[in-house]
């Protein structure tokens, strides 16, 4: 492989000034809420008894000083890769190469939990997509395949030759089409959720029943989708201005999407939570990172049409958004060369937050496997 010049890195601390904390409290003091909604909580969206509780432990008890000396101990850096700032978390362990890309509404603090139960094996890059917390988005059309040309100019920069990806949600379409655009240097690919959908019918009675269940969700729950893909400024001015309005927006997806048993808290802790909203508050970033909607809806990018040949992993996690009609195996296999599949006991959308350990040791056991086997890593 042809040798490219290193990315400039520089190190990256976060360090949120103090006024935006301060002017941050005023707003959550100065709350204007709705009434309650009818019928039983959550079932008009985010309930209004849990969200005035968690609105003032943010504004009276939560830490932020602390989550951030916390963040702040995982090495981070910034580079500039064409005309995006990415900033990563990159931690040097046991020697496999691995760059894990999160989605929305999500943030690299996500997976955050995976790198003491990843770097006995690997080296980990934990890159923040653009328009989301400290990574910048360009003022124009970025998709998903973009940023995954991105990734590899990151990688290669790093010195990588040869190196693995794994991603959820828009992540997960990132490193599609790292395999699909470029598959050399790609040991492999591994999915915790994968929304991608062939394009012939369903041929088994597996498949017809998840597709049942994805349209059935998507009747219920992608009203959020259409908006995003749609006209997410008009939306970013209230999710930018009112901190109450953003954790509405965000929480009751983690809630419905994650395999919660509809208790957020019990689920992730407040803490974890209020650490994800305040990286979307503190930079501003909640208008950047819905227009991957947009972007990839109007360029096509968010469904594929061809098969993706790099050996692929899927860490099947059945309570991820669809409850009912599992993801098949053959269904993914229409699309991409599955060598794993493993069915989760738990879990879901949101894995490597919910259950890091069951993850860390699928991504360890695909990928020790294809490197044992025949994938040098230079």
């Amino acid at each position: 492989m042809n040798r490219v010049p290193a990315v400039r890195v520089e190190p990256f601390s976060i360090e949120v000034d103090e006024t935006v904390l301060a002017d941050l409290r005023e707003r959550l003091a100065r709350t204007r809420l709705p009434g309650p909604a009818p019928g039983e909580p959550w079932g008009h969206g985010t309930d209004l008894a849990y969200l005035s509780d968690l609105l003032a432990y943010w504004r009276d008890g939560f830490d932020w000083r602390a989550q951030e000396r916390a963040l702040n101990a995982f090495p981070q850096f910034v580079a500039d890769v064409d005309d995006v700032r990415v900033h990563f978390v990159h931690v040097r362990g046991g020697g496999i190469p691995l760059i894990l890309s999160h989605g929305w509404p999500s943030a690299f603090v996500e997976f955050l939990p995976l790198i003491p139960l990843l770097t006995p094996v690997f080296d980990v890059v934990i890159p923040s997509l653009p328009g989301y917390g400290f990574s910048s988005r360009p003022p124009r059309t970025l998709t998903t395949r973009d940023t995954a040309a991105l990734w590899h100019k990151l990688m290669r920069g790093l010195g990588y030759e040869r190196y693995g990806a794994h991603g959820g949600d828009w992540g997960a379409a990132v490193t599609t089409y790292m395999a699909l655009d470029d598959p050399a240097p790609m040991i492999g690919i591994h999915f915790a959720t994968l929304d991608n959908a062939p394009d012939a019918p369903p041929e088994t009675a597996a498949e017809r029943a998840y597709l049942a269940a994805v349209q059935e969700w998507d009747a219920r729950e992608r009203g959020y989708s259409f908006q995003q893909s749609t006209k997410p400024q008009t939306l970013a001015y209230g999710l930018t201005d009112s901190p109450a309005g953003l954790a509405a927006w965000i929480l009751e997806k983690w809630r419905s999407w994650a395999d919660s048993g509809g208790d957020l808290d019990a689920r992730f802790g407040r803490d974890f939570l209020l650490t994800l909203l305040t990286v979307y508050w503190a930079t501003g970033t909640i208008g950047l990172s819905i227009r991957d909607y947009l972007d990839n809806y109007a360029a096509g990018t968010a469904t594929l049409d061809e098969f993706v040949a790099v050996p692929t992993g899927i860490a099947n996690f059945h309570s991820n958004l669809v409850s009912e009609g599992k993801l098949p195996r053959e269904w993914a296999e229409r699309l991409y060369d599955v060598r794993r599949f493993t069915d989760m006991p738990r879990g879901g959308h949101f894995a490597a937050a919910e259950e890091p350990e069951l993850l860390a040791a699928d991504l360890t056991a695909f990928f020790s496997d294809l490197v044992a086997v025949d994938q040098p890593l230079a």
